[in-house]
């Protein structure tokens, strides 16, 4: 009897537990969902209700709205897609290579560096906004790429997740092992170390390639040229005054600006399910 009503307990439990999961399965995908829905509706529509669960017949209509207009996907794509991807590559790197020195080398001021790493950390990028923009106005990099990518390599909070992650994961005796057969340190660290971290670069490539697509702040004031515009901003200049803005256009917009986000998501994801795979067999 009493085993019965054990089994009983936990054939409940399992099924809150599923019942929890679907119901927060369904929140998360909800607001995609609409998005995509309210792609395919008319601004008539949208105005009347923002809230859709079927398609429409205003898609073709909505990609016609574009003519004409800043909008332009193929080279918002390639823009951003530049912009993000040199971003997120620079950033997994050189942050990966600043936490390995954190952790795999004794120096006199390597506490202090973490300690400055972390200071950086608390200042907001909109302080700086405006003596970013004048330097980049004075070295002439406005209207580029450049200042978009290269300070990338200076990420303190990817430094913190990387050096946390080798405090765990990196064991010196291998590192040792390696420079006692006669290799030398960068290839250590690019063929010993970079593979042993590709659970956290995934997880922070993920971060880092959604902020910087996303990204509107900076790329709004740094970019005047048409042809380098960023998703982000054309998706901006599709609004018109209340009368004149088409939503049915934004929100395809936007769903064009986030396919491309669920598509590096699910590339990555395998890694950071490993790595947690990982993490729990150690434990």
């Amino acid at each position: 009897m009493r085993r019965e009503s054990t089994l009983v307990g936990r054939t409940v439990s399992k099924t809150i537990k599923y019942i929890v999961c679907i119901f927060l399965a369904i929140l998360s995908i909800m607001p995609f969902w609409i998005m995509m829905m309210n792609a395919t509706r008319g601004t008539y529509e949208i105005q009347q209700n923002s809230i859709s669960l079927l398609p429409s017949t205003y898609l073709i209509s909505n990609f016609k709205v574009f003519e004409g207009k800043a909008f332009n996907p193929l080279v918002g794509f390639k823009n951003s897609l530049i912009i993000a991807g040199g971003a997120t590559v620079l950033g997994i790197y050189f942050s990966c290579l600043t936490a390995y020195a954190l952790v795999a080398y004794q120096w006199r001021l390597r506490q202090p560096f973490f300690t400055f790493i972390m200071a950086v950390l608390m200042i907001p990028a909109q302080v700086s906004g405006i003596g970013f923009y004048q330097f980049m106005y004075r070295i002439g990099w406005t209207n580029s790429y450049l200042p978009l990518i290269l300070p990338a390599i200076a990420a303190p909070a990817m430094v913190f997740f990387m050096r946390q992650y080798l405090l765990g994961a990196l064991s010196i005796d291998i590192v040792n092992s390696a420079r006692i057969d006669g290799a030398n340190e960068f290839y250590i660290f690019n063929r010993i170390v970079l593979p042993i971290m590709k659970p956290a670069m995934a997880t922070q490539a993920i971060f880092a390639f959604v902020g910087s697509w996303n990204n509107l702040f900076m790329p709004m004031i740094l970019l005047t040229d048409k042809a380098k515009y960023t998703m982000p901003i054309m998706v901006s200049l599709l609004r018109g005054d209340i009368y004149k803005t088409e939503y049915g256009a934004i929100y395809l917009g936007l769903t064009l600006t986030v396919l491309p986000l669920f598509i590096v998501y699910f590339a990555l994801s395998k890694y950071i399910i490993a790595g947690v795979a990982l993490g729990s067999m150690k434990e």
